[in-house]
């Protein structure tokens, strides 16, 4: 969903916020909107730091299983993404698939994985990470935050789910999600503001900013 824009009107009648300066204001509220959106759709799956069994598609579409980042750290305030699921009709199959962050991961990570008798969340590089049930049309909401207490929260189809919320974490972060061994199960990773189906719990939450540069 895009921003929300009001109008108003100044004493003389004209809509506006006061001649040069509010169309200063305007033209300043719509580069950022237009950076925003040419940034969100700048990021892409890392395939550096993503399983070997992950199908990537248009740099954010991902299908396959296994263990997924976005190519950009996590360094603002508070951001926001969405996933957007599809499952083919008629498939009846039901699937939970993790979403959150994840620390950096390589090839060597990757190896080491392979060769474990026994996985866990800890090992296979979801412990920052929340399993939900997802069906085909799904909307999955991830915000991050690490002002005061950092924490991860979740919204399907823009509803809350605080039972899941990921308290606490330390060091650089991305944007992550884990596909579980599947049959025709694609997701979408949306960061332009443009492509949200669904609002961020709080307008502090906006889309991802790069920093850094992209990996």
């Amino acid at each position: 969903m895009g921003a929300c824009c009001s109008c108003w009107f100044g004493e003389d009648g004209e809509n506006g916020s006061g001649g040069e300066s509010g169309k200063e204001t305007e033209m300043a509220n719509r580069a950022s909107a237009a950076a925003s959106t040419e940034a969100g759709r700048s990021l892409a799956i890392s395939r550096a730091m993503t399983a070997p069994t992950i199908e990537v598609e248009n740099g954010n579409c991902v299908s396959g299983y296994g263990l997924a980042l976005v190519n950009v750290v996590l360094e603002q305030d508070a951001g926001y993404w969405e996933v957007h699921i599809e499952i083919p009709e008629g498939s009846g199959a039901a699937y939970e698939v993790m979403f959150g962050v994840a620390t950096k991961k390589d090839r060597k990570f990757y190896n080491a994985l392979q060769e474990q008798e026994e996985v866990s969340p800890a090992s296979n590089g979801t412990d920052l990470m929340r399993p939900i049930p997802i069906s085909n049309g799904d909307v999955v909401g991830v915000a991050m935050q690490q002002s005061d207490l950092p924490m991860v929260q979740f919204l399907l189809n823009g509803e809350p789910l605080h039972s899941l919320s990921v308290n606490r974490f330390r060091g650089n972060v991305y944007p992550s999600l884990y596909l579980p061994e599947n049959e025709g199960l694609t997701a979408k990773l949306k960061f332009a503001e443009s492509d949200f189906q669904q609002l961020s719990p709080h307008a502090r939450f906006g889309p991802i900013i790069v920093a850094r540069g992209l990996l």
